[in-house]
């Protein structure tokens, strides 16, 4: 996606939607779309008639740093962070994060933040940086992910 740069970041995540999603039908799941995401869902999909997976799906440009409110992504076995990387020249990254790793946290991308006592409100985080990217790439890669599901 050359002209990332030129549209909005509401744009690039309903890009990173549409986008996830192929990969997902592609892969061969149902795709179900959540009309209204007043829970963190974007959408859900459905492995098979006993399994479905809520995921929430995140776009980034380059290198940088998401978060989802804690109240909303509560780990769980069947939540996943769908992480869209938009990296200058490069075809768009589909990432697929389980929401538990977030429970103990061992990997150095992931964090915590409660804020306790601040404006803002308490959230997971994921940081990317240039120097990660790669090693980030490689544990949680969507073809890799999906056959643990």
């Amino acid at each position: 996606m050359d002209n990332k740069k030129e549209i909005s970041h509401l744009q690039l995540g309903k890009y990173g939607e549409y986008f996830a999603k192929m990969e997902f039908t592609k892969a061969g799941f149902d795709v179900y779309t959540a009309e209204v995401d007043d829970k963190g869902i974007d959408f859900i999909i459905r492995k098979n008639e006993s399994e479905h997976y809520d995921i929430q799906v995140k776009s980034i440009r380059n290198y940088n740093y998401v978060f989802m409110r804690k109240e909303v992504f509560k780990l769980r076995r069947n939540l996943l962070l769908a992480l869209i990387l938009f990296e200058e020249n490069n075809i768009p990254t589909l990432c697929l994060v389980p929401s538990l790793e977030w429970k103990n946290i061992k990997q150095k991308f992931f964090s915590e933040n409660d804020y306790e006592n601040k404006k803002s409100k308490p959230e997971w985080g994921l940081k990317i940086t240039k120097n990660n990217a790669e090693e980030f790439k490689k544990l949680y890669e969507f073809n890799k992910q999906i056959n643990n599901l």
